[in-house]
Order: structure tokens, then C-alpha cells, then sequence
């Protein structure tokens, strides 16, 4: 792998970590509803102002999120709505997996394999 190559998939990889825990994933789902503020993600996540600032700082750094300083308040926006694509994606991945597990039951009940819960009934 060439350097430019390799500079391109870490630039990549700081994307997704960034989006890899869950309250960062949530607050972008948010912000795509709309522009908020800080205050207003507090209560809905049940954490204090310092964690939910740290999250967007996270978010804006690896630049998901933008913001603007209005007065005393800074909002936050989603800079690329095409990460909510990506969450979408995602969750089709999650729905493949769900009918991939209940084909295997199906799969095993269907080969007249008897289930631990069944002999201990």
C-alpha cells in the first residue's frame, strides 16, 4: 500500500471512530433531524453538559459535525448528511444478520435437532 493510500484509510478509520459509540452515533442521527444546541441533547441522553460536549468535540474533529457560536450558544448541524446513509446501511447490515441467526433455527428445528431447553422440560 502506496502512502497516499494509507493517509486515506487512516482519515477513513478516524471517521469511523469517531461514530463507533453509541451516543456519538445517536447525536448524529439527531442532527439530522435539525440543528441543536448542546442543551438540547443533555436530557434526552441523560448526561451531563461536559460529556456531551466532548462527544460533538469528537464528532466535529473527525468533521461530522459542524458548529456555530450564536450569542452564548453554539448549535451543532450534521456537515455530511450522507453519514446518515451510512447508518441506514448499517442497519441493513443488523436486519441481515437477524434473518441469517432465525434461518439457522429454523435450519435446526427443521433437522429435528432437540434443543437443551426442551430436554429440561
Amino acid at each position: 500500500m502506496k502512502k497516499e493510500e494509507k493517509n486515506l484509510y487512516e482519515a477513513k478509520a478516524k471517521i469511523f471512530k469517531a461514530l463507533a459509540h453509541p451516543t456519538r452515533l445517536w447525536i448524529a442521527e439527531k442532527l439530522g433531524q435539525g440543528e441543536c444546541c448542546v442543551n438540547n441533547l443533555v436530557e434526552p441522553l441523560g448526561a451531563d453538559f461536559s460529556t456531551v460536549s466532548k462527544h460533538l468535540s469528537v464528532l466535529k474533529e473527525a468533521g461530522v459535525v459542524d458548529d456555530e457560536k450564536r450569542g452564548k450558544q453554539v448549535f451543532y448541524s450534521l456537515k455530511v448528511p450522507c453519514v446518515l446513509g451510512f447508518m441506514s446501511c448499517v442497519e441493513d447490515v443488523i436486519e441481515n444478520r437477524i434473518r441469517e441467526q432465525v434461518g439457522l433455527l429454523n435450519r435446526r428445528k427443521i433437522d429435528g435437532v432437540v434443543k437443551s431447553s426442551d430436554i429440561l422440560r
